[in-house]
């Protein structure tokens, strides 16, 4: 599991890659530390672009529960955009997509952070 970066106009894009199972939850949390820790009221907010992310477990969903607590917290947005077909599954069986809002791509992610809230 890897996780990039980039900027887009008002918006911070992570593209976390292959699987957040048991053995990459944990690299997967602390590269994303940093990224939470910024996503404030006030700050761009962050899309996790998901379209390289071949599966994710209960250890990984449980990573997102506790990002999107710590977000909502400090006021941020947090959203996932572009998920493949299995963890599109996942996510609607574990009914994470009433967790985070979800977007079918990046550019609709963008689109929707972009606007006032």
């Amino acid at each position: 599991m890897e996780l990039t970066s980039r900027r887009a106009t008002n918006a911070i894009i992570l593209m976390p890659a292959g699987r957040i199972d048991q053995d990459h939850a944990d690299s997967f949390k602390q590269a994303l530390g940093p990224h939470l820790a910024g996503c404030r009221a006030g700050n761009a907010p962050v899309i996790l672009d998901f379209s390289a992310v071949s599966y994710i477990s209960s250890v990984g969903l449980r990573v997102l529960m506790l990002a999107a607590r710590q977000v909502k917290a400090q006021g941020g947005r947090l959203v996932i955009a572009a998920l493949t077909p299995i963890v599109k599954e996942v996510f609607e069986i574990s009914r994470f997509n009433l967790v985070y809002k979800v977007f079918p791509d990046v550019a609709a992610a963008l689109a929707a952070v972009e606007s006032p809230a």
